[in-house]
């Protein structure tokens, strides 16, 4: 236990968890079922276990990634292609191309213009792509200016609309006289983009949770643009946004939409309102679902593949939908990508690279019982409450610039921060007031193990983080590269980074490091207490709840009215009421990460570092750049800011192991040496 100590010449007074002797270290005692684990005398994940669940993660992400791929070409009757090309002023654009079987310049097929929403990708439209595919029409899903592959700004050249409508026609197997544009969301503004462009290039349209008009758009009106479906979830977010009225509901009885559809009437679901032959065709849909839920819509795509066998020709009919097993192939790769995580980095642990940070943990100190709830209480409540108004003033002080420029990805920096700095001062005060009185030092929060130096110990776990998150880059880009697929389920995903990107989400990753470590100081020291009556994965799935729970309810209190028929509580927030969405996911997955990596090194730093890339490449890979940054454009201001802080901070570090060597602490190095007191003396946290 706690107290236990070495026995053995020249060991005497040694705790048995810090003893050099791994036969000694990894000793326990036999215990009943049900008894209390003490996390310093607990075997560890045994090895062959470890390669069991590895081996598992890399079938999930294999399997998963390859039956993604076969739904995605139809099981190889669809070929589809990455493909680049020019915009205006020489913008870089990327899309998929989607051809069926067949397809010549010879026998050419009619073609669509497919485009995502804001922060998505080419990859949130796989749906429509596929099912369009699958009946005979050629689709080029496009990754928007800023977007994706696509170089930036966000919401320049008409959003790379125009352009991509030209490449497509410009194929010789697609027959330029029969081509349709769908957009969801902004997407359907960059179809409008193009359609006001090149009026003459395209028969008919699909708009997906879109609008015509201001912000971004063209005036609908009854003759433009030509042959509107409109599908719009019954409930909707953006109502006020797009059609000028917070209740979705009522967007039918728009001036707007009544406009569009040449009536003075309310609009009807379902009614043809003009003809298809004159192109004044106009429909709405009201789907079941709300926005971001258009994408993964059966009947969304039904009333899509409707519309434009109505209005192109050339279409073959085909029964039934698979898309949803694409989604289901790459959710599969996703959760083995997750998994893979673990034991991957616990075997690591057991290499000679990584080996000296593998430390059983000190007994925790933390609360336990109702303090307990209370904390976790707080820490939800903290999240949920601050979650709108931090990120809007983060947008607000730092608008996009080259070194941040991206506008949702900042307000998240700013949101996480500051949870970091009051979770920071909440554990300080508790510090000071009970987790010093309860032994709280160093080692108990997971700050120092062994005799590592305190700079030793967090750069080789802040290299075994980005070896660990390196090797799951690597797996990503091997599943691209084999099956054309990346790990996602509708709104979260991982995506494979330009050089542009990878050098923003450098930048980024600092101050989302600040947060992951406040959380982890915060779960393993005020949230940890010995002996403990669960198992690491229960441990896991409780931190994991600690920090996810506050984004889930606010998500549900949020969706109450408008699920209800009225509108989102805060009705001024769309956007960020969907990007809440990925934040449960990955504040569960943080939490995990905190607790097996604690309990299999004995500190913070691998859990914390290794999350803080995770939520950074979650947030940074696919989203919109607002600002055009050059393939290395941010890397001299990485090199002008974070180095130099990273740098001063080194820099304090040494000072102040200077200063309390010669105040006659004992130094790290003879830390082995040292007797049970003095060690706790150097070790307490002020």
């Amino acid at each position: 236990m706690a107290g236990e100590t070495a026995a053995g010449a020249g060991n005497r007074g040694v705790p048995l968890a810090l003893h050099s002797n791994a036969s000694v270290a990894r000793s326990h005692p036999i215990r009943s079922r049900g008894s209390p684990i003490d996390p310093e005398t607990k075997p560890r994940s045994s090895a062959a276990r470890l390669w069991a669940v590895l081996l598992l993660s890399l079938a999930l992400i294999l399997g998963g990634g390859a039956f993604a791929g076969a739904v995605q070409s139809d099981f190889g009757a669809v070929d589809v292609d990455d493909v680049r090309f020019t915009g205006s002023g020489g913008q870089p654009l990327s899309g998929l191309l989607y051809v069926p079987d067949g397809v010549t310049a010879e026998t050419p097929a009619p073609g669509i213009l497919a485009v995502h929403g804001y922060i998505n990708s080419r990859e949130t439209q796989s749906a429509f792509a596929i099912e369009l595919a699958r009946r005979g029409y050629v689709v080029l899903s496009l990754d928007q200016s800023g977007h994706g592959w696509s170089g930036g700004p966000a919401f320049a050249n008409g959003f790379g609309g125009p352009a991509a409508l030209q490449y497509l026609s410009a194929l010789d197997i697609t027959d330029a006289d029969n081509i349709g544009l769908g957009g969801h969301s902004m997407g359907g503004w960059t179809i409008l983009a193009a359609a006001a462009t090149f009026p003459d290039m395209y028969q008919s349209m699909v708009l997906q949770g879109s609008s015509t008009g201001p912000p971004f758009a063209a005036d609908g009106t009854p003759d433009f643009p030509r042959n509107v479906s409109l599908v719009y979830g019954e409930y909707e977010e953006f109502a006020a946004l797009m059609w000028e009225t917070p209740d979705p509901g009522d967007v039918q009885s728009t001036e707007k939409m009544m406009t569009l559809f040449g009536t003075d009437e309310e609009v009807e679901t379902g009614r043809m309102y003009g003809s298809i032959e004159d192109g004044t065709a106009r429909i709405i849909h009201r789907p079941s679902a709300t926005h971001p839920g258009l994408t993964i819509d059966r009947a969304s795509v039904d009333h899509t593949i409707d519309w434009f066998d109505q209005t192109l020709e050339g279409a073959r009919s085909v029964d039934g939908q698979t898309w949803w097993l694409k989604e289901a192939g790459t959710l599969l790769a996703l959760l083995g990508g997750v998994l893979f995580l673990f034991p991957f980095g616990a075997l690591l642990l057991r290499t000679r690279a990584f080996r000296g940070l593998a430390h059983r943990p000190a007994p925790g100190v933390g609360m336990r019982g109702l303090p307990w709830w209370g904390a976790a209480l707080g820490t939800a409540v903290i999240s949920a409450v601050t979650f709108f108004p931090l990120q809007l003033r983060g947008v607000e002080w730092v608008p996009p610039n080259t070194l941040f420029p991206q506008e949702i990805t900042t307000g998240v920096m700013f949101w996480a921060l500051a949870n970091g700095v009051i979770a920071l001062g909440l554990f300080a005060v508790w510090h000071g007031t009970s987790g010093r009185k309860a032994g709280g030092d160093a080692r108990a929060y997971g700050l120092r193990i062994g005799t590592h130096g305190t700079l030793a110990l967090v750069g080789r776990s802040a290299l075994l983080a980005a070896t660990i998150a390196g090797a799951l880059y690597l797996l990503l880009a091997l599943t691209h590269g084999l099956f054309l697929v990346d790990f996602r389920f509708w709104v979260f995903n991982l995506h494979l980074m330009n050089a542009e990107r990878f050098w923003v989400f450098l930048v980024y990753l600092l101050p989302f490091t600040v947060f992951t470590v406040a959380a982890a100081i915060v779960l393993h020291g005020q949230l940890r207490s010995s002996p403990v009556e669960t198992g690491v994965i229960g441990r896991m799935v409780r931190s994991g709840l600690v920090l996810a729970v506050g984004v889930f309810v606010l998500i549900v209190v949020n969706y109450i009215p408008l699920f209800a028929g009225g509108t989102l509580l805060v009705d001024t927030q769309p956007l960020l009421s969907i990007v809440a969405y990925q934040f449960v996911p990955l504040l569960f997955l943080i939490g995990a990460l905190i607790t097996w990596f604690g309990d299999e090194s004995g500190t913070i730093y691998v859990g914390a570092f290794l999350s803080a890339i995770l939520i950074s490449w979650n947030n940074v890979a696919a989203t919109a750049n607002q600002v055009d940054v050059a393939s290395w454009a941010a890397g001299p201001q990485f090199l002008r800011l974070w180095l130099p802080l990273i740098a001063a901070l080194a820099l304090l570090g040494f000072a102040a192991r200077r200063f309390r060597g010669a105040g006659g602490v004992v130094d790290e190095h003879d830390d082995a040496a040292a007797t049970p007191a003095t060690r706790e003396s150097a070790d307490t946290v002020s």
